[in-house]
């Protein structure tokens, strides 16, 4: 087994001088200020695989690490999502005194549990920034890309409509406190906030699929809407492939045209009744979530949680899921966070990497395991990608091992999308040069510094007992240069107490319980 999943870069000028003369169609350079690229990088495109990249080096052969795999590519390519459900249940189960099971550990959701401050776009698509650090081992460092859509508020005449579907598990499981008494709190205070132009439907799944409420406007609907929720109770087994799928069934009969449609998943997404395997369900309701553009937006609660259930819907469905567990997280997710992002700024948007093998020994993407594209499908705009709303951040972190004494370009990184109403496709790209990733890591920006005690949080927990954690899809063993959970938790501390942030605050805390636990 491969000690680290990196890939090997071959510097061979070959590639890249057929690379580098193929330009990214309607891309754009993005000088990102303070975290953004160097002046006067020179950079390289996102290779255009449709003419060919030129020679690549397969011969399997490692003249310089056996414990390194090689790997012809130096680029790097993967679906975007926002996805925040891992963090978030590592730290509820943290929090009851367990460590979480390293299967339910993604790197790529913890990172983007943080909130960045990225330079924003006037419309819609993404800005890029790329920036990155020297770790403590001076050969590798990390780079990280950041990707922002535009502020809510920059929309002219303000979002469309919204259409919501909420699909709601009322099994019995859901009797806990803190699962269906807590969604209901939380919708009760969201259908308050929605404008009368919203409309809203209601699913319940236990056993058996029901519509308990057709789609409503909530003008002058608003009483009608309070009973249907505050009547729901739990009770029976849990079809959640019923449920998904009744849920899609009224969501196409109550579709608007302009408005935003979304299914709203509320489960804890124990499945023990009726189909429970997500390629399956999603196949049932394959034509409404690709003909109508009906997206799922997974909210998992509850101390027992089908993370990879709810994960893999979610990411079928073309949206992504986050985890609540007390009211303050629930009523961000459903009071502010699900109105304001209501709206689509992209779709199918996808991300790539080019590393330049002048400078780059090798690098590896940390997370987005199951999210990783074929490299030459990144231009195929039939590959499913992420959808994005206004107001996201998503990051993208790389250890990278750079060459001694390199200087110049470094990487570019590429994210392309569709316009979510149009679908014409669209690329923007920025840059970074080796000299700018040459301060030590625990001196750069507080938003470098959260990524990395994320992404190293992540990293230690899932190692479990300190065995590499690996499954049929995924081979993951530690990052580079990785502190010790009691060093990580003394860092979280110094950064929380310099940013006055609760969300750092937060992290710290679970650094220091998953360190109790050790």
């Amino acid at each position: 087994m491969e000690r680290y999943r990196i890939r090997r870069l071959r510097a061979t000028l070959l590639a890249f001088t057929a690379a580098g003369g193929l330009l990214l169609t309607g891309c754009g350079g993005s000088d990102t200020g303070d975290h953004g690229s160097a002046d006067g990088a020179t950079g390289f495109p996102a290779p255009d695989y449709r003419q060919g990249t030129g020679e690549q080096d397969t011969d399997g052969t490692d003249d310089e690490s056996s414990e390194v795999a090689p790997s012809p590519d130096y680029v790097s390519t993967f679906a975007l999502d926002v996805d925040t459900a891992s963090y978030g249940y590592a730290r509820r189960t943290l929090a009851d005194g367990r460590l979480p099971d390293p299967s339910t550990i993604r790197p790529e959701e913890f990172v983007n549990s943080f909130r960045q401050d990225y330079e924003r776009p006037d419309g819609n698509g993404f800005t890029v920034t790329v920036d990155g650090a020297r770790t403590n081992d001076e050969d590798w460092s990390l780079v990280r890309v950041g990707l922002a859509t535009r502020n809510a508020r920059d929309q002219h005449g303000g979002r469309p409509p919204a259409a919501l579907t909420f699909v709601i598990d009322i099994s019995g499981s859901m009797s806990e406190p803190g699962r269906l008494d807590l969604a209901q709190k939380s919708l009760d205070v969201m259908t308050d906030r929605l404008r009368d132009d919203d409309s809203v439907a209601l699913v319940t799944f236990s056993d058996k699929a029901e519509t308990v409420l057709p789609m409503t406007r909530l003008g002058g609907h608003r009483g009608t809407i309070h009973e249907a929720i505050d009547s729901l109770e739990p009770t029976f087994s849990t079809n959640l492939a019923a449920g998904v799928e009744t849920g899609y069934a009224t969501a196409v009969e109550g579709l608007r045209e302009g408005a935003t449609n979304r299914v709203v998943l509320i489960s804890d997404a124990l499945a023990n009744d009726g189909d429970t395997d997500p390629d399956s369900i999603l196949d049932r309701i394959d034509g409404a979530r690709r003909e109508h553009g009906i997206t799922l937006f997974g909210v998992g609660v509850g101390s027992d949680y089908g993370d990879a259930l709810m994960e893999r819907l979610a990411d079928k469905g073309d949206g992504h899921t986050t985890y609540v567990s007390d009211p303050d997280e629930a009523r961000k997710v459903f009071c502010e966070q699900l109105p304001k992002n209501i709206d689509l700024t992209a779709r199918d948007a996808k991300a790539q990497g080019a590393f330049d093998p002048e400078t780059v020994a090798e690098f590896r993407l940390v997370g987005y395991d199951n999210r990783r594209v074929a490299d030459d499908d990144f231009r195929d705009d039939h590959v499913d990608g992420g959808e994005f709303g206004p107001g996201h951040t998503v990051t993208a972190l790389y250890a990278v091992r750079t060459k001694p004494g390199a200087v110049g370009h470094l990487a570019t990184a590429t994210v392309r999308w569709q316009d979510p109403e149009t679908r014409t496709p669209h690329e923007e790209s920025g840059q970074v040069e080796a000299a700018s990733i040459d301060q030590p890591l625990w001196r750069a920006n507080s938003g470098l510094q959260v990524t990395a005690l994320a992404a190293y949080f992540a990293d230690a927990l899932r190692s479990g007992d300190g065995d590499a954690y690996s499954d049929a899809d995924t081979r993951w063993s530690p990052l580079p240069a990785a502190p010790s959970l009691p060093e990580l938790a003394e860092r979280a501390d110094k950064l929380a107490f310099s940013t006055d942030t609760k969300a750092i605050r937060q992290l710290a805390e679970a650094i220091h319980r998953a360190s109790d636990l050790t």
